[in-house]
């Protein structure tokens, strides 16, 4: 074996993966997806848009099983059946025949194409080769310095943090990437900071599947508010300490995400039937329609920390995006950022 994929199976990691994916698209008519997680469901729902027979392997009791419990991954799993996809949870793949992808449950699943979006590992050889303390990460401390040479650095994917309670982690989101770059940036400049986490809001916004995270509600200790609607398909989940929002999930309506976002950013202490208010959509706040009167210091891009006046100060999408990075995420953010431009006032003697 030369370690190539087989012509029938694609990765999903750089944009010569995309295009290879789209090339085998005309000739394709079933696909199998090989994970259930955000990029898993992204590309499941993308494939069958596109007319493709889809099914989607989760080696996991339940899709999002990394952010989300199981009544919001079976509302998901739901979602993707609406849209002619099936989910098998519990499942492994183990080989490609000229059968079909074989899993590990004895199911043979009939494919022209597998994508793999599970199984996604740092890139640590060098940093192994070079004699560098490597988990499932470089280690660094917490500034962001390898543990055995402080003249390197790590950050993003590649860095392994140590977690209150002793436990490495890496993360595979965008905003702590740029957040920890930060960071690094200014040790370099002479700067003393150091990196104490990331509040991180993980975002999947497509129609019919909308999935918004912040935090880590499945392993937050905390009270725990939730509501789940089968029938609508929806899913809505707070941790609550002390009164503050410290993780959430929503899926399958994202109606009070930015007012979410405003408490879980700001801390906000609320009252006793503040958190079922905000679940059951009887509290005041942010809506879809509402985002052109979100105060200017509120957050609206989560992957770069942009804030609703930081847009504002733009003139088009064009600046938005070269001057702040809003919108080159995960892309959720993007109709708050269109309507907040829209409603921008109009300012006489504007440049030509």
């Amino acid at each position: 074996m030369d370690g190539t994929l087989h012509p029938q199976v694609h990765a999903f990691r750089s944009l010569d993966d995309c295009r290879r994916l789209l090339d085998a698209l005309p000739t394709a008519r079933r696909a199998v997806v090989v994970g259930g997680g955000l990029l898993g469901l992204q590309v499941a729902r993308a494939l069958s848009v596109r007319g493709l027979v889809t099914e989607v392997v989760e080696g996991g009791e339940h899709l999002l099983r990394s952010q989300v419990g199981a009544p919001a991954g079976a509302v998901l799993a739901r979602g993707l059946a609406g849209l002619g996809t099936t989910v098998y949870t519990g499942a492994r793949a183990v080989r490609l025949t000229d059968a079909g992808l074989v899993l590990d449950n004895g199911y043979t699943l009939d494919t022209d194409l597998v994508v793999l979006t599970a199984g996604g590992r740092p890139s640590t050889a060098v940093a192994r080769r070079s004699g560098l303390t490597v988990r499932r990460g470089v280690v660094v401390d917490d500034r962001l310095r390898s543990v055995d040479d402080p003249r390197i650095h790590a950050i993003g994917d590649c860095a392994e943090t140590r977690t209150p309670d002793g436990d490495g982690r890496t993360t595979g989101f965008v905003p702590p990437a740029w957040e920890q770059a930060a960071v690094v940036a200014a040790h370099l400049a002479g700067e003393d900071r150091t990196w104490t986490g990331s509040r991180t809001v993980a975002r999947l916004r497509a129609t019919d599947l909308e999935v918004a995270v912040l935090g880590d509600p499945e392993r937050t200790d905390g009270q725990v508010v939730e509501v789940t609607n089968p029938v609508l398909g929806t899913h809505r989940k707070l941790v609550v300490r002390d009164g503050v929002v410290v993780a959430a999930t929503l899926v399958g309506d994202l109606s009070r995400i930015g007012l979410l976002t405003q408490h879980y950013d700001r801390g906000t202490v609320l009252g006793p039937d503040e958190p079922g208010a905000l679940l059951l959509g009887t509290a005041g706040g942010s809506t879809p329609a509402g985002a052109a009167t979100l105060p200017d210091d509120v957050e609206v891009c989560a992957c770069a920390g942009v804030s609703a006046g930081a847009v504002r100060a733009c003139r088009s999408l064009l600046e938005v995006t070269e001057t702040t990075r809003a919108t080159t995420g995960c892309g959720g953010c993007a109709p708050a950022v269109r309507q907040l431009l829209s409603t921008r006032p109009t300012l006489e003697g504007t440049r030509s």
